[in-house]
């Protein structure tokens, strides 16, 4: 496995009407790097938002889909989506709110 750092682990928040909808119940919904485990996600959600405690991480690994130009095929790449439920006595993230 390589040496990812936590700065490296979250990569793109997950803004959907679904998990814009799960926002009232302090999950929040991140892309993340394909090689980083539970805890790695939970040290990074903790460290880059001061203030937030994590209660749990779901996640989850999705394929790449099937692509086609002309006769050629081929895949996108595999991301890995993580759901992370903050404690109750925990602050919000910043950056979504106003959206």
């Amino acid at each position: 496995m390589a040496n990812i750092q936590y700065y490296d682990v979250i990569q793109k928040p997950v803004i959907t009407e679904k998990s814009m909808n799960a926002m009232g119940d302090k999950k929040y919904t991140f892309f993340v790097h394909t090689e980083a485990n539970k805890t790695m996600i939970k040290e990074a959600v903790e460290k880059m938002f001061p203030g937030t405690k994590v209660a749990s991480v779901n996640t989850m690994n999705l394929d790449g889909k099937k692509k086609r130009r002309g006769m050629t095929f081929g895949r996108t790449a595999k991301t890995k989506k993580a759901i992370v439920q903050l404690t109750a006595d925990s602050k919000d993230i910043e950056i979504f709110q106003g959206l």
